[in-house]
């Protein structure tokens, strides 16, 4: 395995032209950001979208925390149970359903940005949008990958146990056991198309084989 060091700017830019290849071969490009939160996925899923329109493509942000499940499922074990947050926080068929399947290759590109706000506890009542074919959509999350679900590019970024484990807050800290066992059981660098270790965020590293 080979670590680089490369540059915020740089990763961003990179991860543009992958998408931009992705985009050859399929009607719209689903792009998926794994990492768990303090790896913070979110930010670089933000950061393509400028890139991403530069290029002259249409691009929907989404993140799997507004794909959540209802609390009477999630915490039916407890609010810190690992195996839960791992197994049945992401209602997974809900973000086939609505968000994926209609990116399919003869899709209708009509996506709902949103279901559940988890903190309210019920349905956003989001409308829906259309992304025009060539677009791109931009998911963030953590724990995506081996879920069978469908994408034309995933990247994931990754951190060693002790760096998540420094960098995730007190009160989350329950959630590291899900985290060793998505690394024991889907092993996302190797699932990923593109993985970058982010120990430090500041300084990510592309990680090749």
């Amino acid at each position: 395995m080979r670590v680089t060091p490369i540059s915020a700017e740089r990763l961003t830019a990179l991860v543009a032209d992958r998408v931009e290849q992705a985009a050859r071969n399929a009607p719209w490009v689903r792009v998926a950001v794994d990492g768990a939160a303090a790896a913070r996925p979110g930010a670089l899923a933000d950061a393509l979208v400028g890139p991403v329109r530069l290029r002259g493509r249409p691009v929907l942000r989404v993140s799997a925390a507004d794909f959540l499940r209802p609390a009477s499922i999630r915490l039916e074990y407890g609010r810190q149970d690992a195996d839960a947050f791992h197994d049945l926080w992401l209602d997974d068929g809900a973000l086939l359903r609505e968000v994926l399947a209609p990116l399919d290759p003869g899709g209708s590109g009509r996506v709902l940005p949103s279901l559940w706000d988890a903190v309210a506890d019920r349905a956003t009542r989001a409308p829906y949008t259309e992304l025009p074919p060539g677009g791109v959509l931009l998911l963030d999350g953590p724990l995506l990958l081996g879920r069978w679900l469908p994408f034309e590019l995933t990247v994931h970024l990754a951190m060693g146990p002790g760096a998540l484990a420094r960098h995730t807050a007190g009160a989350e800290r329950w959630t590291l056991p899900a985290f060793a066992r998505y690394e024991e059981e889907t092993r996302p660098r190797e699932a990923a198309d593109l993985a970058v270790k982010v120990d430090d965020p500041r300084h990510p590293a592309l990680v090749e084989p």
